[in-house]
């Protein structure tokens, strides 16, 4: 299940977003913003005049419809939905291929294994869809007595989370009610018979349960005009300007993905990286073609004596950890005298293709450690890894134990995963058959699309990275809120073949870096023997690396462990600056045991975890020296940070 029938925006890093992202900032998910919702429109309809006639809308009356201008928008809408099917065959014609083909048989394949389990004891079978037909009478039943004022308690109700239904139509309207209900019946139903399907595989049942998900949030009666009393009204009140918008915005989207709809979840014109993003002073001071190692400028007179190197995945690019300055932990980091490094990683293509783990090592924090010393004049370096960039830093720790380099003296990993064993629903994308058509794909270009794994990590959480923008940007003919977080995340980079064929095998498919089993530039990997101190924080509410798996992975490794975990995701939970006091963070829990038994123990502090890192840091390096220029006298910067590598589109 290679997930590429939509191509939004990417995420690593899971992102929870708005039901109506173009009314303000989203919600996040997991949880990395929140933003106050847009109001749906509550103007009380007038009388009719021709040429204009009544129409019925759900909790609200009736509204002005002007038919001569709807039925010349609905022409219009029709004359734009010609043009955005020429933009999805026109590539076709011009002989692009889909990999649709894969993706649904690997599906239907994996459903069928569930239907099977159901279809072989009639008895079963009648059974289950006795209790589908039992929730829907009871609706029928509920909405009989809604109709005549009882006040009832509903069949089913969605979570308190759920976005989708907060208009306040899917509650006043009794027919709207049962649709709701009735849809939320049935998406039960569904997800009960995965779960009681037995005898399936577990990785199978992972998948038939994830894709039961993406059917049932692709089929929410939220995501289709007729069947959703918001847009119901929206389209009424605006004679259906809107469809005719939303058709625009959908021929626009499918020409900037070439036939392939790429959803826009920001205004991508907003920003820039270097005019309004990634601003925090610095020079590049080393480039190879894997990477470009940035120093930034100091602005205390002294600076501690051990400097910091930041490892960001290959995934994203590294300004996420630079975003504008209020947001930067970059910046942060250096106005509180810390002398900091960080790799960009390039935007690799073909060229790049045969590049794997061991060269991203040798020639990323090998080569950086090199020219850090150079620059700084000392042998010891302190190391920030995040996400995927922690877990190369994890495996070059292990290969320097095993080697004898000691000139790591600590490391930091920012919601990085070991052991992959508890890592979430994306090990429904990996299995040696999907990995087996993944890895033909990628040999025939070199590399895998960004917009691949960004279909991937907004599939963990569509319901907050998809339908809200399909809704707001083809439905409601809105255009997306302009948001720094979503622009970043729309700003993918490719991966070379040889370098994600090994993460994937290595860590998702055989686990084998917590094994002990995966090897390294010819070196068998031992996390055991890393005893160096670690500071190893995870989110709640991650979606890509669940506080469990990345809590397991942290008691891999012999040395102290300062595990914390930091309220909201993977992107929000990490950067959070300590002005904003929001979030929350858990420390101290009993060392020891399992990850259960450490956060009942641990204990809750408000706002970020910044601070608390500022503080196990500097215990480490607490002696402080002048501050240091960029290149320290001895290297001659090569340009401006950010640098040239992170500006490159995919």
């Amino acid at each position: 299940m290679t997930s590429s029938a939509v191509q939004p925006a990417p995420t690593p890093d899971t992102l929870t977003v708005p039901a109506e992202p173009a009314a303000a900032a989203p919600a996040v998910a997991p949880a990395a913003v929140t933003a106050p919702q847009e109001k749906a429109p509550q103007a009380k309809a007038p009388q009719a005049k021709a040429p204009q006639a009544k129409a019925p809308v759900a909790g609200e009356g009736q509204k002005n419809l002007n038919l001569e201008t709807f039925a010349q928008n609905l022409a219009q809408m029709v004359e734009e939905g010609g043009k955005a099917m020429a933009a999805y065959l026109a590539p076709r014609e011009a002989g692009k291929t889909d990999d649709l083909a894969d993706d649904i048989a690997d599906a239907l394949k994996t459903v069928g294994q569930v239907a099977e389990y159901w279809m072989t004891d009639p008895q079963r079978s009648i059974e289950a869809q006795s209790r589908l037909m039992t929730g829907y009478l009871s609706v029928w039943a509920n909405t009989v007595k809604k109709l005549a004022g009882e006040p009832v308690e509903p069949v089913a109700a969605p979570e308190p989370r759920d976005q989708r239904f907060k208009d306040q139509g899917w509650s006043e309207s009794p027919i709207f009610d049962a649709l709701k209900q009735a849809y939320l019946v049935t998406s039960h139903w569904a997800e009960d018979m995965v779960k009681e399907a037995d005898g399936l595989d577990p990785h199978v049942r992972h998948k038939a349960e994830f894709l039961v998900k993406q059917i049932s949030n692709a089929v929410s009666p939220s995501n289709f005009v007729l069947t959703n009393p918001e847009l119901i009204r929206e389209t009424l009140s605006s004679s259906g300007e809107n469809l005719v918008k939303g058709m625009k915005n959908l021929t626009e989207d499918l020409v900037e993905g070439n036939g392939t709809l790429r959803i826009r979840q920001t205004d991508m014109n907003a920003f820039a990286v270097g005019r309004n993003l990634a601003l925090t002073s610095g020079k590049v001071i080393f480039e190879n073609e894997l990477m470009q190692l940035i120093q930034y400028a100091p602005t205390t007179p002294t600076v501690k004596k051990t400097p910091v190197l930041i490892v960001p995945p290959w995934i994203n690019k590294f300004y996420i950890l630079d975003l504008t300055p209020e947001k930067s932990l970059i910046k942060w980091l250096v106005d509180q005298g810390v002398t900091v490094f960080t790799i960009s990683w390039v935007n690799p293509d073909a060229r790049l293709a045969t590049k794997g783990f061991d060269d991203y090592m040798r020639d990323g924090i090998m080569a950086a450690l090199d020219t850090v010393a150079i620059a700084s004049g000392e042998r010891q370096v302190h190391t920030v890894g995040y996400c995927v960039g922690g877990t190369l830093l994890a495996a070059t720790l292990a290969y320097m134990a095993e080697t004898g380099d000691d000139r790591i003296a600590s490391s930091t990993f920012l919601t990085t995963q070991i052991d992959f064993t508890h890592a979430g629903d994306l090990k429904v994308f990996v299995d040696e058959e999907q990995l087996s058509i993944l890895e033909r794909k990628m040999k025939s270009t070199g590399y895998l699309e960004g917009s691949k794994m960004a279909s991937a990590f907004n599939l963990l959480r569509s319901n907050d990275l998809i339908w809200p923008y399909v809704v707001n940007n083809y439905l409601k003919g809105k255009d997306p809120f302009p948001f720094d977080l979503l622009y970043w995340n729309a700003d993918p980079t490719r991966m070379p073949a040889a370098n994600h064929s090994y993460y994937l095998r290595n860590c998702y498919l055989s686990n084998n870096i917590a094994k002990g089993k995966a090897e390294l530039a010819g070196v068998t990997l031992d996390m055991r023997k890393v005893t160096i101190p670690v500071y190893s924080l995870a989110t709640r509410e991650d979606h890509i690396a669940p506080p469990k798996s990345v809590y397991v992975g942290a008691n891999l490794l012999s040395g102290p462990v300062r595990y914390v975990l930091a309220g909201s995701g993977h992107i929000a939970g990490v950067v959070n600056p300590p002005a904003k006091m929001k979030y929350q963070y858990w420390a101290d829990g009993p060392a020891g045991g399992d990850y259960e038994g450490w956060l009942d123990g641990a204990q809750e502090h408000k706002g970020s975890w910044w601070p608390d890192w500022l503080a196990w840091f500097s215990a480490l390096s607490p002696q402080d020296v002048p501050a240091r220029e960029v290149g320290g006298g001895r290297l001659t910067p090569i340009e401006d940070a950010p640098g040239r590598y992170v500006k490159q589109r995919s």
